[in-house]
Order: structure tokens, then C-alpha cells, then sequence
């Protein structure tokens, strides 16, 4: 085997590997006389089968193997003697004469191809020691955890229906109504719901709605008119006017809700107290997960400002494709274009390359500073995880745990973030972090996502209620 490299420029390599007929031949031969005493073909005794009559028989079969095995061979050679990490699988290219390649399958000429290949950049990390971070944190209220208590009790409150002159709709009163949307005259998809409760002032509806109901009675039919907000999910009902005619069926009056020991159990804990402290914990919970989140993107902001070093083209390429068949099925889900969120696809290619080349150098840096820290992800950690994966598949989790375990590709989706969050920790532990208190509409202030996969949250449907987050289950 011959191998020559032909090209080096920055990053990449090309190889020439050429593979002589003679050696071609002997491992044809080797493989042949491998199989000699394994086949069994009528008219000869085992073993005796001449090979000649194996290589008219199988011989084309087995080149084909013999030809995959050398490429895989040469591909080890030219990492090992080049001393290489790869970015992405070699790209191999036969040789584009097909009876070159023909000569080559009869073993009766050199088969040659090339190897290109595209390598990790050699990179200094350097010390943290002189990063300087900022960790937001905000103290829970006796007062957010009220408002939380107030959440779920008004998710479990029952209505009684009014009665007599008191019938009449008012915020707060959950109503029954059947309902049918038109734009233009025109009944729209998902403009009609029946027997849809609706509690006015939860601002669940689109916007104006509900206030056209206040004061209405059971029994009465009222003609609404409103516009979709201009960011509705639905291009084709995005900031248009639109007509509804309501039926109410039924005006409920909010019953008295005490907040006490039974209403507590009604979610399986104890006691109030117990229900309290149940709900703090969440809330520290979730109080801790964004103040790591923001120091995270923080980071991960220095980070991507304190390296400039060459991107293995193939990986930002993958990464945009990855990208970009996302934000692609968004629009197809949404029905949204460019022109609808004020830009063109020129320009939204160009925002989502800069994406893909922040992300792969950002995955390029934590991977280099987790080797050289030797930061390890245990199987038990990963085998944790994957516990906690299934859990959110009812019913499932034997064929979830299965695609897992069974697929080491999948598996690595799984170890991936777990690596990424250890480097984080190391990068922080070594960096100068001061910490500063803010309030809670600041620790939660949505951030852009440059570092996950592009995100579009749509815009309640028609007739959707956002369900209260509870505390279920016992205290402990």
C-alpha cells in the first residue's frame, strides 16, 4: 500500500492511496483460503474445493470486501502516521476510470483512490483564572409563593351556576359557551369549539374577547368582533379582523375556596404547611436552573469572544444543515415566511451560519478543555439520565430504554450534555464569579437561543387554557 499526500491547506488533507495488483491478489488469496474449508458445494469433498473454482464462484463478492477493508486499513494508516484528529469520516474517491476500477475488481491492476480528510484545529485553552462572570440570583417572596398557592387554587376552584338577577357575567365567572370564528365572512380551521369553558379575565382567548362577554346570561347569543394579534400563530390569521358568534350555555359563579389543610391534600401532601414548602422548593428549584442558565450563556458569550481559530468547514456546514431543516419545518408548521418576520432568506441564512459557526467553536473549545481537564461521564450518570428520559414516556419507556441502549448514537445525545455541563462547572469553578441579586422578571427575562435549536413559541390557539404548573405527589 502506497499512500502519498497530495494537498494540504489549512485544515484539510488530501491522500493518494494506491493499492498494487499484486497485493490486491494476495488478499483475494487469503480470503480465499480462508473459506476453503467453511463452503460445501456438491461434487467436491470438503476442503477440496479448488480455488480457482471459489474465486469464478465468490471471487467478485469478496474483492468487494477485501477492497472495503483496505480502504478502512489505509484510512487507520494515514490518522496513526499523520498523527491526526479528525473532524468528520474520510471522504474516499475511487478512481473515476471505471475500467481502472474493473481491472482492479479481477485483481488483475493497481486500484487507487483518494482520502480527504478535514482535521480539529490545535488550539491553546489557556487559564479561567482571569474570566470574569456574573451570577444572578433572586430571592422567593412570601408573596410569589402566595401568588403560586392563588394559581392552583384557582385551577382547582368549582363554579356554581348564577341564578335570577344574578346572572349576569363577570370577570372571574367561568363560562360554557359554543362558539364559531369568520374571517371575511368565512368560517376559518379551528374557529369553532362547543361547550368551551372560559374563565373571564384569564386572558386565554385572543385579546378583546373575553371583555365582549361580561354581562351576558346564560342562554344569550352575542356577535363578537376582534383581530388576531399580528405574531398569531396562524399566517393566514395573523393580524386579520374576524367576527365570532357566541352561544352562552352557561354563567358560573367561582365558589369559595379555603386554603387549608384539605385543599392541600387535594394535590397528596399532608398539610398546608407542607404544601407551602413543597411549592418553595420548586420555585428554588426553578430560581436555581435560570441563574445557572444565565451564567451559562454568559460564558459561553466570553468564550466564543475569547477564540478565533479556523472551523472544520464540514462541521459548520452539518451544523447549518441541522439549522436550517428546523427552521424550515417551523415555517411549514407555522405557515410563516421570511417576509413575515421582517427579513429575507439571504439574511436569515447568513444569522444561522453565524449560529452554526458559534456553535461548533464553542463545541470545539468545551471539548478541548475537557479533555485536557480529564473530565469523565460515568456510565452511572449516563445510565441516571436515561431513567429520567423514560420517565416522560408513559407506557414506553421499555422500547425508550431499548432505542437507547442498543444505539450507541443515541446513547452519545444523551452523554453529550451531560460533558458539557461538567466543563461548565470546571470553567466556573476557575473563574472569577461575583454575584449579584435581581428581581425575578430579570432572572427570567428570555434570552436569545444561540446555543440550542432554533425555538418559535406559538401563540395560544383558540379556546387553550395554560394549565398552572402543581406540586403533585407526597412531601418527601
Amino acid at each position: 500500500m502506497q499512500v502519498t499526500k497530495i494537498s494540504a491547506s489549512g485544515l484539510k488533507r488530501e491522500y493518494k492511496v494506491v493499492l498494487p495488483a499484486a497485493d490486491l491478489a494476495s488478499r483475494l488469496q487469503g480470503e480465499l483460503v480462508g473459506m476453503k474449508d467453511k463452503v460445501r458445494i456438491n461434487g467436491f469433498r470438503p476442503g477440496k474445493v479448488p480455488l480457482s473454482h471459489l474465486k469464478r464462484l465468490y471471487g467478485r463478492s469478496i474483492m468487494g470486501d477485501v477492497v472495503q477493508n483496505a480502504v478502512n486499513e489505509a484510512n487507520r494508516k494515514i490518522v496513526e502516521d499523520n498523527n491526526l484528529r479528525l473532524a468528520l469520516e474520510p471522504k474516499i474517491d475511487l478512481a473515476s476510470d471505471q475500467a481502472e476500477v474493473e481491472r482492479a475488481m479481477e485483481a488483475e491492476g493497481d486500484l487507487s483512490f483518494t482520502v480527504a480528510v478535514e482535521t480539529i484545529p490545535t488550539f491553546e485553552t489557556g487559564s479561567f483564572e482571569d474570566l470574569e462572570l456574573e451570577r444572578q440570583v433572586a430571592d422567593i417572596s412570601d408573596e410569589e409563593i402566595q401568588r403560586s398557592i392563588d394559581t392552583l387554587a384557582q385551577g382547582s376552584r368549582s363554579y356554581e351556576p348564577r341564578q335570577g338577577d344574578d346572572a349576569v357575567a363577570a370577570s372571574g365567572d367561568r363560562l360554557k359557551i359554543d362558539f364559531e370564528g369568520r374571517v371575511d365572512d368565512v368560517p376559518f380551521e379551528g374557529g369553532k369549539g362547543e361547550d368551551a369553558p372560559l374563565v373571564l379575565g384569564s386572558n386565554t382567548f385572543i385579546p378583546g374577547f373575553e371583555d365582549q362577554l361580561v354581562g351576558a346570561r346564560a342562554g344569550e347569543e352575542r356577535r363578537i368582533s376582534v383581530t388576531f394579534p399580528a405574531d398569531y400563530n396562524s399566517a393566514e390569521l395573523a393580524g386579520k379582523d374576524a367576527t365570532f358568534d357566541v352561544k352562552v350555555r352557561e354563567v358560573g359563579a367561582p365558589g369559595e375556596q379555603k386554603l387549608d389543610d384539605d385543599f392541600a391534600k387535594t394535590f397528596g401532601f399532608e398539610g398546608f404547611d407542607a404544601l407551602r414548602e413543597a411549592i418553595r422548593t420548586r420555585m428554588q428549584e426553578d430560581f436555581s436552573r435560570a441563574s445557572r442558565d444565565r451564567i451559562k450563556r454568559s460564558l459561553l458569550d466570553a468564550l466564543d469572544k475569547r477564540y478565533s481559530f479556523e472551523l472544520p468547514e464540514g462541521l459548520v456546514a452539518q451544523e447549518f444543515d441541522n439549522i436550517w431543516r428546523q427552521v424550515q419545518s417551523e415555517q411549514g408548521r407555522s405557515g410563516k415566511s421570511f417576509a413575515d418576520e421582517d427579513t429575507t432568506e439571504e439574511a436569515a441564512r447568513a444569522e444561522y451560519r453565524r449560529i452554526a459557526e458559534r456553535r461548533v467553536r464553542l463545541g470545539l473549545v468545551l471539548a478541548e478543555v475537557g479533555e485536557k481537564a480529564g473530565i469523565k461521564v460515568e456510565d452511572s450518570e449516563v445510565g441516571k439520565a436515561l431513567v429520567e428520559l423514560t420517565r416522560q414516556y408513559p407506557g414506553q419507556e421499555k422500547a425508550v430504554w431499548e432505542h437507547y441502549t442498543k444505539n450507541p448514537q443515541a446513547l452519545g445525545e444523551i452523554k453529550a450534555p451531560l460533558f458539557e455541563e461538567k466543563v461548565v462547572d470546571h470553567i466556573v469553578g476557575q473563574a472569577k464569579v461575583t454575584e449579584r441579586t435581581v428581581s425575578r422578571e430579570e432572572l427570567f427575562k428570555p434570552q436569545d437561543d444561540e446555543d440550542g435549536a432554533p425555538k418559535s413559541a406559538p401563540a395560544p390557539q383558540i379556546g387553550s387554557e395554560d394549565a398552572a404548573s402543581e406540586p403533585t405527589g407526597s412531601e418527601g
